[in-house]
């Protein structure tokens, strides 16, 4: 089913975009936090496999 791949990668990048704005605004607020770094980073490495697998 191709439309719910592209619907689920679209979401998967928004959470990503979305994840980024928020461990941002924690870090300016709060300080760093290497876990939520860390999990802001498998989330793009999840979200880059979906693309790449997107186009096969």
């Amino acid at each position: 089913m191709p439309g719910s791949t592209d619907s689920s990668t679209k979401t998967m990048g928004g959470l990503t975009i979305g994840g980024l704005v928020a461990v941002t605004a924690y870090t300016v607020a709060l300080g760093s936090n290497g876990w939520l770094w860390f999990g802001w980073v498998v989330l793009g490495l999840i979200t880059l496999g979906m693309i790449a697998t997107r186009s096969t």
